[in-house]
């Protein structure tokens, strides 16, 4: 909290209420199988689930960057999360686009 204190000048409790919002996904793919074919189901994920599976995506995209401390690097990732840029904002998207691309096989559920 120290550290993004510094980057910015805002309330570091609402930047990570903030990026925790913005990182987390409302839809997500699960792979089913269905007679021989495996199909990609899209499926609606709790608000619970889906803050979870935020905060799993940054402490993992943390954990990925080189040298620094793990403080510095999660205080960054949640700057980056609360501005709406970053490669964890673009996993969301991909994961949404995904579900997208694949909301033909909804009725496998």
């Amino acid at each position: 909290m120290k550290k993004i204190q510094q980057k910015i000048e805002i309330k570091p409790l609402s930047v990570l209420r903030q990026a925790i919002r913005g990182v987390t996904p409302n839809i997500a793919v699960k792979t089913r199988r269905i007679g021989g074919s495996t199909h990609q189901v899209s499926i609606a994920i709790r608000s619970t689930q889906g803050k979870a599976l935020a905060i799993y995506w940054l402490l993992g995209a943390s954990q990925k960057r080189p040298n620094r401390n793990m403080a510095f690097k999660l205080s960054s990732k949640l700057v980056d999360a609360a501005k709406g840029s970053g490669d964890i904002i673009r996993k969301k998207e991909e994961t949404h686009r995904m579900a997208e691309a694949n909301r033909a096989f909804a009725h496998f559920r």
